[in-house]
């Protein structure tokens, strides 16, 4: 095997390993993108997607676009992040579908940990921020009392297009999750489901958004974390712990109708205890299987943090 097929495979590995990453709420691609050494290269292709290079492309020709935006590290990895989002998608939204109670309580011990390990980050927990972690734990929780709990009705297309560039947005910093940004917008389900059933209009919606996103939306992100570290970190912490009442287990349903598969699909919820759970719906708590799951989601990210820690502090030896 040539030295530059190898180099080819172990980024796509590096994309499937950040795909895995970015479809789990409280999982950020960036993060494995750093863990795994690419982080620096993949911000500089990105930002080689300006206007500049562009017009270079009518005057130098192809060839020498695609060196100067990286090209073929770009769309190999691009490629390793869409197979593995594909193969997940289809895996994870049955799991919800069958296994509902024992996946949420997953990603609420990925959230809940990934929120405690951001804020230990923050410098300097002032004033400021902690009105900013108050600010974005308020709007988290609106958001998720008032988004429906699965879309009765496909969603439009602009606010696909919406979800898709403030996704990618924050997929690609470190420990900032885009999937936790769809869950808020409640449309993670309904990307999930499209990308099982290759919906492909709101897969392109979704797609462009994405690219918009991470040309323009990116940057602004990685500005505010530059001039106003500490309240934005505050803001993000805020979003994840409101957030988890978007991912809490046990959930009673109010509200329902039936789709064309006569499959009962759930238009409303209320948060309910364990002990509650049973009783208004008769059906398992299963509560040992939520808190062993729970507990899985934090060790993960606990491995993943520890990995994070290990190759920051390995580059700043090698500097």
């Amino acid at each position: 095997m040539s030295s530059l097929i190898k180099h080819y495979l172990q980024i796509a590995t590096k994309g499937i390993a950040m795909g895995a990453a970015n479809i789990m709420p409280g999982i950020s691609g960036g993060t494995i993108a750093f863990i795994s050494g690419i982080y620096e290269e993949l911000m500089e292709s990105i930002k080689s997607l300006n206007f500049k290079n562009l017009k270079g492309l009518f005057k130098n020709g192809l060839k020498s676009y695609w060196a100067s935006i990286n090209g073929s590290f770009l769309i190999i990895l691009v490629f390793g992040i869409l197979l593995s989002i594909f193969f997940l998608a289809k895996l994870i939204n049955f799991l919800l579908v069958e296994f509902p109670i024992p996946m949420w309580s997953f990603f609420l011990g990925l959230i809940l940990a990934s929120s405690i390990y951001l804020a230990t980050k923050n410098k300097s927990w002032n004033y400021k921020a902690i009105i900013a972690a108050l600010m974005g734990a308020g709007i988290a929780y609106f958001v998720t009392i008032v988004s429906p709990v699965v879309n009765a009705q496909d969603p439009e297309y602009w606010y696909v297009f919406l979800s898709g560039a403030l996704a990618i947005s924050a997929m690609i910093l470190p420990r900032i999750s885009g999937s936790l940004i769809l869950l808020l917008m409640g449309e993670y389900q309904f990307i999930l489901s499209a990308l099982d059933n290759l919906r492909m209009t709101f897969l392109c919606f979704f797609g462009l958004g994405t690219i918009v996103g991470l040309i323009s939306l990116s940057n602004v992100l990685s500005w505010l974390l530059r001039k106003y570290f500490n309240t934005t970190v505050g803001f993000l912490v805020g979003l994840m712990v409101g957030s988890l009442n978007k991912v809490w287990p046990w959930k009673h349903t109010l509200l329902s109708h039936s789709n064309q598969f006569a499959q009962i699909i759930p238009d409303k919820q209320e948060n309910v205890f364990p002990f509650s759970y049973y009783e208004l719906t008769g059906k398992d708590p299963q509560f040992l299987y939520a808190i062993l799951m729970a507990i899985t989601g934090f060790l993960v990210i606990f491995l993943i943090e520890s990995a994070y820690t290990k190759a920051k502090i390995a580059k700043e030896i090698n500097q």
